[in-house]
């Protein structure tokens, strides 16, 4: 890739300290991912892309749900780390790993290619999400489930004190959870943004899950549990190809 997408050199920084946190990190572990696994549907011998997969938690719990799992990851050392987690499944021939710049088209993958695609906590990094979801759309099989989770408009709006919420907005704020301090760039999106290209990428609706913070969460991190209980940081969506 000679273009990087948006925050590929943060996440190359950011790597190796995301990947010794993410097991215990209140935000990550304790409300995104039981969000999600919760909507997931029955992945046994699905195959089941992993867009944006880090580290490689997801593929993990997918993999012990028996999938078959393709992680891809636009940063390299993303993927090396991926690649150290899974190592036992990848020699078993379970799981691949890829490089894959979702900004582009997804050429890497045939048409109707997979079962199921997720994207967790990976597309506030992406502006054009209606090309995207196009070709998430292109490789789902009919009937096929996308998965994935961002950012909630109503709560970014206010963190980033946008004076335009109907803007498509690049912001940029001060991550210190994962052990070191990097400035993260995303993009910030009102609601219709967010559902439309679901839509209009030919997808049917079926669930928009605004996760709480669990029991851990608040064991982790009491002050943002009570917070979290109140306003939304997270919006899930699960769809399915007709």
């Amino acid at each position: 890739m000679d273009d990087k997408p948006l925050a590929y050199n943060v996440w190359q920084e950011l790597a190796d300290a995301y990947s010794a946190h993410i097991d215990t990190k209140p935000h990550n572990a304790y409300l995104d991912r039981p969000a999600v696994l919760g909507l997931m549907p029955d992945v046994a011998g699905q195959r089941v892309l992993d867009a944006g997969c880090g580290p490689g938690a997801y593929s993990e719990e997918l993999l012990k749900r028996g999938a078959r799992v393709v992680a891809c990851d636009a940063s390299d050392r993303m993927l090396e780390l991926a690649g150290q987690r899974l190592q036992t499944a990848i020699e078993q021939g379970r799981v691949e790993l890829s490089l894959l710049d979702l900004t582009q088209p997804l050429e890497l993958f045939a048409d109707e290619s997979f079962d199921v695609v997720i994207a967790p906590l990976c597309l506030d990094y992406i502006g054009d999400w209606t090309s995207l979801f196009r070709e998430f759309r292109r490789i789902l099989k009919p009937g096929g489930v996308l998965l994935f989770s961002a950012g909630h408009p109503a709560f970014d709006a206010e963190y980033f004190d946008t004076d335009d919420y109907f803007a498509l907005e690049q912001v940029e704020c001060t991550w210190t959870g994962f052990g070191k301090e990097v400035s993260m760039p995303s993009f910030r999106r009102s609601l219709e943004d967010f559902i439309m290209p679901v839509i209009e990428a030919g997808f049917h609706l079926e669930r928009l899950h605004e996760p709480r913070p669990t029991e851990q969460f608040r064991q982790a991190d009491p002050v943002r549990y009570a917070s979290l209980l109140r306003r939304p940081i997270f919006l899930c969506i699960r769809a399915k190809s007709p």
